[in-house]
């Protein structure tokens, strides 16, 4: 049964109801907190999943691409772009770097502020481990 979100326009709560489909358009929606039944009907937000193949070519936009070895915050721009589109959570030093790159800070002096970067894992260290 699917869940439905409504907001109360005589007070402002909100609030969900679960309303099977066959008695969508005949169930009056009360409002839970005053009992009005000036509701509206609130649309959630959709998810839509994507395969891998389309991940990677939203990934691949050649304007999002060029001059990323020139500008540190477009560089840093692409790689939460990345990290978002994959669904994944890459850890607090990529998080780290993202942010460096974001505020401007070139992967030279990154890599010379954070010797130790990417030695906890198998890759060898440094920003070429990302």
């Amino acid at each position: 049964m699917p869940s439905y979100g409504f907001r109360c326009l005589d007070c402002g709560h909100t609030f969900e109801l679960f309303i099977s489909y066959a008695d969508y358009d005949q169930h009056q929606v009360l409002c839970l907190a005053c009992d009005s039944s000036d509701t509206q009907r609130m649309v959630h937000r959709v998810r839509v999943a994507k395969s891998d193949d389309q991940r990677m070519e939203n990934l691949a936009d050649p304007e999002a691409l060029a001059g990323l070895d020139e500008d540190p915050r477009a560089l840093g721009k692409m790689m939460r772009k990345m990290s978002r589109e994959m669904g994944e959570d890459m850890g607090s030093e990529f998080d780290e770097v993202v942010d460096r790159l974001e505020k401007g800070q070139t992967p030279d002096d990154i890599e010379r502020d954070l010797p130790d970067l990417g030695s906890d894992n198998d890759s060898p260290g440094g920003l070429g481990a990302f």
